[in-house]
């Protein structure tokens, strides 16, 4: 690449709605993944005993999860109804209000209702960011801006690791709040998709969500793009969140520390990121580097579970590698955006991606139920093949969007 072009492609992403984005999924990320470092400590001091806090531990993720599909929903078709503006302003007030209060509950019923409210607002914060991106980005660059909103998304879930280290649970809360309060006076300066306000004059049918379904292939195309991005909520959602009980069952020589489990996962992904958006820009394909990082993600989590270890340190290496194969996400999230006209863009770019971490109910539940069978090992392994299996063929069926030029519109 040419000192000109590499100068040229840095001015295409420095434009504020592709920074603004990128800062967006940052506050998104911090917020998302501090339950998953402070779940415990925060439990421990609302006096829950330790049988407890695994059993509320998964009843908060998944009512979080939950928000995030219902939000979904809502803040998809706003999206493509109201524009990508509205979404990206109400989606991060609600959800830093509600991050704020989770710093004051004092009661598990509360913490429950103040996560499904952040979730519901977090749910609109990548979709419409992304749509954004893909839609003022040109074709030949809207992958290095795609991987610039999830490289710096990623680093919000390493900023939460920091955080918490410094802060007690509550005040990391607060932090994450203020961010986000902050980052809403910077969208004051954003201007909407040109593509959106084209749309706007043309009085087409705009974030029908029912168009998802009453056509087969666009049905088709919608539940492949959701269960490609399964494995990564099967590592991030079981094997990270939950890797001090699975450090139990492997009877390490020490305790597994959630929020190190965390860091080095994300530390990682940011690597995954970086390569995965460089190496598709390299290959004109996301297919094929969606494939490989899926094959060698299912290669770890064969090692994480199968092969006997006891040294703590063991975990934190195989969490990174496990991270570093999520990278793909930022892929994931780019074909999503890509499958669809502009009159359905914001309704599936915000739905698939919560939609994939709302699949994070349905596997806690299978892997609570495996182990209550074969254990929590062997509980996580099933889940884990079942859930490679349908990706791997889900991916078989994927249109290759890599070229795709994204100014047109679904028919009703």
């Amino acid at each position: 690449m040419t000192t000109n072009s590499s100068r040229s492609i840095a001015a295409e992403l420095s434009r504020i709605p592709v920074l603004v984005a990128a800062l967006g999924y940052l506050v998104d990320m911090y917020d998302l993944f501090l339950f998953s470092i402070v779940r415990v400590p925060s439990l421990r001091s609302l006096n829950l005993p330790p049988e407890k806090i695994t059993q509320d531990g998964i009843m908060l993720l998944n009512l979080q999860m939950a928000g995030l599909l219902i939000g979904g929903i809502v803040w998809g078709i706003l999206g493509d109804k109201k524009g990508r503006l509205s979404v990206l302003f109400g989606s991060i007030l609600i959800y830093s209000l509600a991050n704020i209060g989770n710093g004051f509950v004092n009661s598990v019923a509360a913490y429950a209702v103040l996560r499904f409210i952040a979730g519901f607002g977090l749910a609109g914060e990548l979709g419409a960011g992304m749509t954004m991106v893909t839609e003022i980005l040109p074709a030949r660059i809207r992958g290095y801006g795609a991987t610039l909103v999830a490289t710096l998304g990623v680093c919000g879930a390493l900023l939460a690791y920091l955080v918490s280290y410094l802060f007690d649970w509550r005040t990391s809360y607060f932090i994450g709040g203020g961010l986000g309060l902050l980052l809403m006076m910077m969208r004051v300066k954003v201007f909407e998709s040109g593509i959106f306000l084209k749309l706007k004059e043309k009085g087409v049918k705009r974030g029908d969500i029912l168009m998802l379904f009453n056509n087969k292939t666009r049905l088709l195309k919608y539940l492949t793009s959701i269960v490609i991005g399964m494995p990564i909520w099967f590592v991030v959602g079981i094997l990270i969140t939950f890797s001090p009980e699975f450090g139990k069952a492997m009877n390490l020589d020490q305790p597994v520390d959630a929020g190190k489990a965390v860091l080095f996962a994300f530390a990682a992904q940011v690597a995954g990121n970086l390569v995965t958006g460089t190496f598709s820009q390299y290959l004109q394909s996301r297919k094929k580097v969606i494939l490989i990082f899926i094959l060698l993600s299912f290669a770890f989590v064969l090692i994480y579970l199968l092969v006997p270890f006891r040294d703590v340190t063991m975990v934190y290496i195989l969490c990174a590698c496990l991270g570093f194969c999520s990278g793909y996400w930022t892929l994931f999230i780019t074909v999503a955006a890509e499958l669809f006209g502009s009159n359905l863009r914001a309704t599936v770019a915000t739905t698939v991606p919560n939609f994939v971490r709302g699949t994070v109910i349905p596997l806690t539940f299978l892997f609570l139920w495996m182990k209550s069978y074969v254990g929590t090992i062997y509980g996580a392994l099933i889940v884990g093949i079942l859930t490679y299996v349908i990706a791997i063929l889900a991916l078989v069926y994927l249109e290759e969007t890599f070229k795709k030029d994204l100014n047109y519109t679904e028919d009703a």
